[in-house]
């Protein structure tokens, strides 16, 4: 869940931006007599598809989180929970931030891929960098002395015994895990990109099989087959020399906003509605407008990336207003520009 302050303050409805984490497994209490003992279970498929937490407990969670930062006066990182019982929120610890914030004023690395190969998993991005080398697959702790510097660690999920050989690998990939999971916690300490929660990583990619592990293209990260080439450029936005010209970005991709706005703009001045709609939806209109009386493999699709939702229409106008209230937060209170859509048919017939 996103939320922005602004509107948090001002008591309006405050989340810009909401995604369903897969949520495999979980861990409860084992039964009365083993006090203390925890089991991991399965999560039934309905639960799967709701989001973890209601508009109204991100909303609390929110007003928490900004009544501790004005307190100590600094970014904060916070860990919370939301009682079985009860139902409430509890702020469980609360300490500074220590990855984004010590970066102000560094140089700043800017990764692009210069070619492209077939995508054998996805997962969420950590971080937004690139990096290649061999996978390595492992499977038990007892394997770990097998990573060399500069290979991809590929595991079910990591915990804090594997930290020493974290720090040896070009990137992480695991298949369980979200954004504030164990790995991606250490991977962005380390500076290093990782891939969480694939699902199915220590499958699909064989021991010592060359890849390229992106999280330079949005929240999804993406393992390719292959090393591609990766374009770097620094930049130390504190020698940037001022310009009398008021210069306004063109944005897409609500996924990069926010990095994005890092950069000296004058707002935005052109978000072109069907990149939008590419990046943050991913269906057709139409394919919204004719469910349920579509082919079978086209409503699965359309069912897949709606759950979570009323309807696939009511995630339809979800997605978008999400996409457009991320690229105005981002920028706020810079000005942006939507164009509305023209649905060309070369850029969509896919």
């Amino acid at each position: 869940f996103y939320v922005f302050k602004p509107t948090l303050a001002a008591g309006k409805y405050p989340i810009i931006r909401r995604s369903i984490g897969s949520k495999l497994i979980k861990m409860e209490f084992t039964q009365a007599g083993e006090e203390g003992r925890v089991k991991t279970v399965d999560v039934p498929g309905e639960l799967r598809n709701r989001y973890s937490l209601v508009d109204e407990d991100v909303v609390e969670l929110a007003k928490y989180a900004v009544i501790i930062e004005k307190h100590y006066g600094r970014p904060m990182d916070i860990e919370w929970g939301k009682d079985g019982k009860d139902g409430k929120i509890y702020i469980l610890q609360a300490r500074p931030e220590t990855v984004k914030s010590q970066s102000v004023g560094k140089v700043e690395q800017r990764f692009r891929l210069k070619g492209s190969a077939p995508v054998l998993t996805t997962g969420r991005a950590i971080g937004q960098k690139i990096g290649t080398g061999p996978v390595r697959v492992i499977n038990d702790p007892a394997e770990m002395e097998r990573v060399q510097p500069g290979d991809v660690l590929v595991a079910d999920m990591t915990d804090p015994n594997w930290e020493p050989v974290m720090k040896r690998a070009s990137a992480i990939v695991t298949n369980r895990g979200g954004r504030t999971c164990h790995a991606a916690i250490i991977a962005r300490e380390l500076g290093v990109p990782a891939v969480v929660g694939c699902g199915d990583a220590t499958d699909l990619l064989k021991d010592g099989t060359l890849v390229t592990v992106s999280c330079a293209e949005g929240d999804e990260g993406k393992i390719y087959d292959g090393l591609l080439e990766t374009e770097i450029t620094e930049v130390r936005r504190g020698e940037m020399p001022p310009i009398d010209v008021k210069i306004m970005m063109n944005v897409g991709n609500p996924q990069l906003a926010f990095e994005f706005a890092q950069i000296p703009n004058g707002g935005v001045g052109l978000a072109r509605l069907e990149f939008i709609i590419n990046n943050n939806i991913g269906v057709h209109p139409k394919a919204i407008l004719d469910y349920p009386q579509v082919d079978s493999d086209l409503k699965k699709a359309v069912e897949s990336v709606a759950r979570g939702h009323a309807s696939p229409r009511a995630f339809y106008v979800d997605k978008l207003a999400e996409g457009i209230a991320t690229i105005a937060a981002a920028f706020y209170p810079k000005p942006v520009i939507v164009r509305l859509s023209d649905f060309k048919s070369n850029e969509y017939k896919k």
